[in-house]
């Protein structure tokens, strides 16, 4: 019989990423001391190293990016504005 997968919690993840990066312990023993596949560690270590800058970016990037949404909005809106202007302005005459 195969054994059921086990899901890990994030919390837990993030333990063992810490502790591989640490570099306390190997992976190796890591992964007998918990039970779990030393590629698996790695795993989480490589996701952890890679997405460490994230957390200090404070959502920048995100709210560059949603500034320049905003901005083209507003622009479009602002033309859709002078047009009706431009029309009523006609419509009503000299």
């Amino acid at each position: 019989m195969t054994k059921a997968r086990r899901k890990h919690s994030p919390a837990f993840k993030a333990k063992m990423a810490l502790e591989a990066v640490k570099g306390e312990e190997t992976v190796a023993q890591l992964a007998a001391r918990y039970q779990v596949h030393a590629s698996q560690i790695q795993t989480w270590k490589k996701a952890l190293t890679a997405g460490a800058a994230g957390v200090f970016s404070n959502g920048q990037e995100q709210k560059a990016s949603s500034d320049a949404a905003l901005i083209a909005r507003l622009y479009q809106e602002i033309g859709q504005l002078k047009v009706e202007r431009d029309f009523l302005s006609e419509m009503s005459g000299p």
